[in-house]
Formats: C-alpha cells, structure tokens, sequence
C-alpha cells in the first residue's frame, strides 16, 4: 500500500508532467509545426533536445520545472529564429538541412547521389515498386526527399 508520501510524489510527477505537456503543445503550435509526417533533419533535432530538456522536470530528477520550461523555451524560439532565417535565406538552409537530390532519371540509376546519400539499389527498387511500377525503366524521376522520404514519377 501507498505511504501518502508517495501518492504525494507521484500526483507531483503527474502534474510536472502536465505542465510540460501543455507548454510543449503551445510552443509547437506557436511555431508554426503543423505537420509532424515531413519532419527536417532539424525538426527531429528539435524533438530530441526536447525531450532532454524536459525529461528531468517532469520526473523531478536533478532538474526543476522551471529549467525544463526555459529550456524547452529556448528551444522554441531557437527553432523560430531559424525558421524565420531560412525563409529569408533559402540557399542557407539547403546548407544546414540538405536539398533534394535526384536518384533516378530517366530509368538510370544516379550512382554517385546514391553513394553520397547513403541509399541502396534495393531502396531505390523498394519504393519504386510501392508507387506501382516494377522496372527502373518506368521511372522518369525519383528524387531523396529532406525529409528521407522517397519521391517517384512515372514516364507514363
């Protein structure tokens, strides 16, 4: 059975908890994330520093809520600062976040994109073959997305 401390200590956490849940979904819709499926590479950073940011307060480890919070918060207005710098400034985020690169064009194979993007021949197959195609020779273009995501038209 529960000591009162304990059910204490964990209606804490409960409510630490919360509290970084709602400034997490403020500070995401406040910056303007709208969609989570296309995630950049700096998007999935975003997420993890604030996971690490927050972790601590909402289990009260050796962080306290209010460093959580402002971390979190810097993290926000980090990611909005550059949000607002690329939209300024594409080419400088096609330098940070990589541009989309071309894998197959006309049926062929682009063999050194492949290699500097770290993709497979059996990749490449794998998505040709979901968009309903079964040969290269069908493929006008693919294209490496930011996002990792494989891109592909039809010469049809």
């Amino acid at each position: 059975m529960e000591t009162n401390s304990e059910a204490w200590f964990l209606s804490l956490i409960a409510a630490r908890t919360l509290v970084v849940l709602l400034v997490l979904l403020a500070g995401i819709r406040l910056t303007g994330k709208r969609q989570v499926g296309g995630m950049n590479l700096f998007d999935l950073v975003l997420v993890l520093a604030l996971a690490n940011a927050v972790q601590n307060a909402m289990t009260n480890g050796s962080g306290d809520l209010g460093v959580g919070l402002v971390a979190a918060g810097t993290l926000f207005l980090a990611d909005r600062a550059l949000g607002i710098l690329f939209t300024r400034m594409p080419s400088f985020e096609g330098r940070l976040a990589g541009v989309p690169t071309v894998i197959v064009q006309n049926g062929h194979l682009e063999r050194g994109n492949m290699r500097r993007e770290g993709i497979t021949e059996d990749e490449v197959l794998a998505a040709v073959r979901s968009y309903g195609l079964a040969t290269l020779s069908e493929v006008k273009l693919a294209i490496l997305e930011e996002d990792g995501s494989l891109s592909v038209v039809a010469k049809s």
